[in-house]
Parts: C-alpha cells; structure tokens; sequence
C-alpha cells in the first residue's frame, strides 16, 4: 500500500469503528485522539499518523515523518507540539507491549488507538481507550474498574499480563481523568479565545487596464476575523448586480482572511464606483475607491530617479578617472 492514501484510508475507515457511540458530535465536550501505526513495505519500518479532535472539529495532524504538529484550525497554532509528541511515545510503547504479548505472524500488520476524554457540564468526567488491531476492535480499558475488555481471542493473554499489575491501569486512568482533561480545557480556551477574537479589514483597491474601453477593478480585504464578511461594488451607492464579480477567499498563516472582488468598467466611469466592505469588527462599512496617483507622487519618483542617476554618474566618471 502506498503511503501517500494508506493514512488517510485507515484513519477514515479503520479507526472509524473505534470511535465509541457519543464521542465527536454529543453536548458532553469531548476530546479524541486517533492514532495509528503502520509498517512501510520496503524498508520494513514503522510509521505513525495521530489527529486530534475537539468535540466533532478536527484540530491538529502528526506525521512521525514530518516530526510535527500541524494545525487544523487557526487557534491550535499556540498547542504545544510535545503534546503530540509525548502521547505518540506513549502509543509506540503500548504497542510495542501489544505486538510483543500478542505473537504476530509474519506479514504487515497495522495498530490503531483511539484515545479521549469527555467533561459534562455538570463537571462529571470520563475516558476511553481502545486499541485495534488491523482495523478490528482488539482490547479496551474500563476506566471505571480499572479492568481491560477484550474484543479478540488473541487479546486474553494480554488482559492477563496487564491485569497483573494494577499500577499500568491506574497511570491510565490517572491520564484520562487528568491529563487529557487539562489539555481538554486548554483547547477550549483557545477555541473560545478565537470565537472571541475581532480582526476588522483593511483594504484597498487597484485597477487593471485591459484597453482603451475597458479596465478592471480589484477591491482587496485582508487581515479581517471571523472570515464573514460582505463585500460589494457598488456604481453610484447602489449594489452592482449586472456585472460579473469574481471572490476568493483565502485564509492567511496568522489565522485572518483574505478576499479580493474584481468588476469590469467602462474607465470613463471609474469614479463612480466603490467597494463597500461589512464586517462586524467595523462600526460603519469601510468604503473603498480607486486612489489616483497624484503629481506629488510622480515627483517623488521622478526626484528619487534623478538623484540615483547623478550618483551613477558620478561613479562611473570617477572610475573611468582612476
């Protein structure tokens, strides 16, 4: 299987059927982790993938080839990455126990592990932890009895040996009522943080000359939260609806948006038009119009030109004079 799709199957598919019923998606507040692990082909090694979610929202990717966290949502840019990292040491350890208990045979053979924890607004709290195996259900911790449930024959042994010594269930339990609670918390903070977070635009507009009858005009928005906003030509104060607009919106590295509007005009009407921009960080619409160059700025320029000319002059007479 190539690894450039065999991730993104397993994650959707295998580890699909380990999400229990209510994770992802209920009013209890909910933060899930599914990893897995699968062996590469040629070089008989292993390589993990991990992504985090909040409640139904996907926050964050880990590839162990990259060695990094990458961001799904803006607000998860202030995660630490050694979060990620810790808990993949954790995983490759478990299952590390897991493939040594359970005697596989030979061939590939891939690990899954979803991993969360659940607060109630009541602030009654809980955990799950399940491991898979080849896409199947395998073993399972009951937090509550500190017992482990198995879903396959070959997992007996498993439970036995880790039955056996209560202090491996108890560090389990202590990072999923914990742990995995405060870094529940945490990202909460960041999400409610951002859904706070008032980022107005600022914009401007610039033209196109197509020829002599015909020109376009390019109203720019960038660096505005949340990506909502409403942006219009209009010719006069009224909203164009006769004319093709063009959007995009993009999203910027610092977690603001971006959008530009263009409009075709006749040029002789160029000053009848403006760009209105609506958004809630603003009080009043910002309004936008073509700034013309005015001769002070060509002067500008042509001042600047003048002096780096003199100055070239100048070194090349005196290198022609040395």
């Amino acid at each position: 299987m190539s690894l450039s799709w065999t991730p993104l199957l397993l994650l959707g598919a295998a580890l699909g059927a380990l999400v229990p019923a209510g994770c992802c998606g209920s009013l209890t507040y909910f933060l899930c982790y599914l990893y897995l692990q699968e062996p590469e082909q040629i070089q008989r090694l292993s390589q993990s993938f991990m992504r985090g979610y909040l409640d139904d929202l996907p926050i964050a990717y880990y590839d162990s080839l990259m060695g990094k966290m990458e961001p799904l949502v803006p607000w998860m840019q202030e995660a630490e990455e050694e979060r990620f990292q810790t808990l993949e040491w954790v995983f490759e350890i478990d299952l590390e126990n897991l493939s040594k208990l359970n005697h596989q045979t030979g061939g590939l053979h891939t690990w899954q592990v979803n991993l969360g924890c659940e607060l109630k607004e009541d602030g009654s709290k809980g955990g799950f932890l399940h491991y898979g195996y080849d896409g199947k259900d395998f073993i399972s911790f009951d937090m509550e009895t500190l017992r482990w449930v198995i879903a396959q024959p070959q997992a007996e042994k498993i439970k036995e040996k880790w039955e056996d010594h209560p202090g491996w269930s108890q560090r389990k339990k202590i990072f999923l009522e914990k742990t995995c609670i405060e870094w529940l918390q945490r990202y909460q903070s960041y999400q409610k943080e951002a859904l706070q977070r008032l980022d107005p635009p600022v914009g401007k507009v610039t033209r196109k000359v197509v020829d002599d009858s015909l020109e376009v005009l390019v109203c720019q928005a960038f660096g505005f939260y949340p990506k909502e906003i409403q942006a219009t030509w209009r010719r006069d104060g009224e909203v164009c609806h006769y004319v093709t607009v063009q959007r995009n919106m993009a999203l910027n590295s610092d977690g603001t948006y971006y959008v530009q509007l263009s409009i075709e005009i006749d040029p002789k009407e160029r000053d009848r038009f403006q760009c209105y921009l609506e958004h809630e960080g603003l009080q009043e619409p910002l309004v936008l119009a073509l700034k013309e160059e005015t001769a002070t700025d060509w002067q500008i320029v042509i001042g600047i030109g003048a002096v780096l000319i003199l100055i070239l002059g100048y070194g090349i007479l005196f290198l022609i004079s040395k």
